[in-house]
């Protein structure tokens, strides 16, 4: 697959089942990821994988985050929060671990984190592998942060559900440039 086409043709997989990408298309992922741009060379990010049995504690965690929130959540609720970690066989939590510096603010360190998953996202879809980036609630629990092992200076940007698409994948809409760029000044 060539690189215009790669970009212009990936899509989200939200349909994953077995298998996960195994280890040799793992170190791929991760070194597509840590090629993003990285001002100061601060490496704002880490990454943690869950899988098979991890996937079921990752679940019990969202039920227990879900609960302290909402103490009398529904039980269908809780069963949803369960069940969430087990809609592929790998997930990836993106962290961007950010640091003080006083050339790059912490927002640039959050983009560069967003890219690195980004890239993660590009070399899937270049192995054949689906992937989707979820965020939701649980993202941005400080409970599920604690359970995950996060730092004070840490922040989970978001879920990667990576499997085998399950499926027809759907085909990247067609979006036109002008819809979105634009000169300036305007005239």
């Amino acid at each position: 697959m060539d690189a215009l086409d790669l970009l212009l043709n990936r899509v989200s997989v939200t349909r994953l089942c077995d298998p996960a990408p195994d280890a040799a298309q793992l170190d791929l992922l991760f070194r597509a990821a840590l090629r993003a741009p990285d001002h100061a060379q601060l490496r704002p990010w880490r990454f943690l994988t869950i899988a098979g049995p991890a996937r079921d504690q990752l679940g019990e965690l969202f039920a227990t985050a879900l609960q302290a929130r909402d103490p009398h959540c529904a039980q269908e609720a809780l069963h949803k929060a369960r069940s969430m970690p087990l809609r592929a066989p790998l997930l990836v939590v993106v962290i961007a671990h950010l640091q003080a510096h006083p050339k790059v603010p912490e927002g640039e360190q959050l983009l560069a984190a967003g890219c690195a998953a980004h890239g993660l996202l590009l070399a899937a879809h270049a192995q054949g592998i689906g992937a989707v980036w979820r965020t939701g609630d649980f993202a941005y629990d400080a409970q599920v942060a604690a359970g995950l092992g996060l730092a004070a200076n840490e922040r989970v940007l978001g879920f990667l559900y990576l499997g085998a698409p399950e499926g027809r994948v759907r085909a990247a809409p067609v979006l036109d440039p002008a819809d979105f760029v634009s000169a300036w000044p305007s005239r």
